[in-house]
């Protein structure tokens, strides 16, 4: 009886094939470009350029099986660097209530890629050293926990629940948290909701200047000097206001996160990588969306506003 019996190098293609398929540990990830599912929440399925920091953790957040948004982590900070997203037209302004999770690709703890919600008792010491834990914010009264993608840009209510992780988390001060800062999210919210006509991309992140906050005597979390946040829509309302087209495809804002001197400053993304470049660890060639949200419009660029 004739058999067939496959190669040995037969079998180690088919293997490795079926390793590259698989979803595991995919949370972590080398480079967001190259993981398809992470290349949706940014514009052209390109991340911001430039960032030179070489021990930086690239989070796909995934929840219940599902890529949501991404994440640049500083494990050593123990704060997001930056989370990019995709903005979602929502009513809802008010903030949800959902359990704060945790990620355990990070650690290494879990097979899981789904974010998990915080463990009870002393469990969390399994993982704190390589990220932001619930103890950190616990006796900071002069803290918010304040989230770089936030729930009021999302509709959907796992979308929303995704946004409660601490690695989504920096330190805000509470005045600038609930006061200016809120009040430029909603601005953004309410801009992108009537004018967007297409998916609108939306990068936040922070700068830092060494201040931390301590526990037990050790430095736990950066705490951020500035916000930063862009916003990239290449599909907008043409017959909107002419104030508001010069708003569009792409538009940035900066913030001291600071207790009074807080005001949010809104500005070109030229103003705010011209600022970034002096203020970051990034290069010459930092640029935070692919070809700065050029416009697919067929009219020159000199022409984008004046439709």
């Amino acid at each position: 009886m004739f058999m067939f019996i496959p190669r040995q190098p037969c079998l180690l293609v088919l293997l490795a094939l079926c390793y590259a398929a698989s979803p595991s540990d995919a949370a972590i990830v080398s480079d967001f470009n190259h993981v398809e599912s992470c290349k949706d929440s940014l514009y052209m399925g390109t991340p911001p350029r430039g960032i030179t920091t070489t021990h930086l953790k690239k989070i796909c957040q995934y929840y219940d099986d599902r890529p949501r948004y991404v994440t640049l982590y500083d494990p050593v900070r123990r704060i997001p660097i930056y989370s990019a997203y995709t903005f979602k037209k929502t009513e809802a302004s008010h903030r949800m209530d959902f359990p704060w999770m945790y990620e355990p690709q990070l650690a290494k703890l879990d097979g899981s890629d789904n974010m998990l919600p915080y463990p009870t008792g002393y469990l969390h010491m399994k993982f704190e050293d390589s990220q932001a834990v619930l103890d950190d914010y616990s006796d900071v009264v002069l803290y918010e926990r304040g989230q770089l993608n936030p729930d009021q840009h999302q509709s959907d209510p796992s979308d929303r629940a995704a946004t409660y992780t601490l690695t989504n988390v920096v330190p805000e001060i509470r005045e600038f948290s609930v006061g200016a800062w809120q009040e430029y999210q909603e601005r953004v919210r309410v801009r992108l909701n009537n004018f967007c006509r297409g998916t609108a991309f939306i990068v936040t992140g922070v700068t830092t200047k060494g201040n931390t906050i301590r526990r037990n005597n050790q430095d736990r979390l950066a705490i951020p000097e500035d916000l930063w946040s862009a916003y990239c829509c290449s599909d907008y309302d043409r017959n909107a206001p002419h104030h508001i087209r010069t708003l569009f495809p792409a538009w940035a804002a900066l913030a001291k996160n600071s207790k009074e001197v807080n005001l949010v400053h809104e500005m070109s993304m030229w103003d705010l990588e011209s600022y970034l470049k002096q203020n970051m660890e990034v290069d010459l060639n930092l640029q935070i969306f692919y070809e700065n949200c050029a416009s697919p419009s067929s009219l020159p660029a000199s022409l984008h506003h004046t439709i």
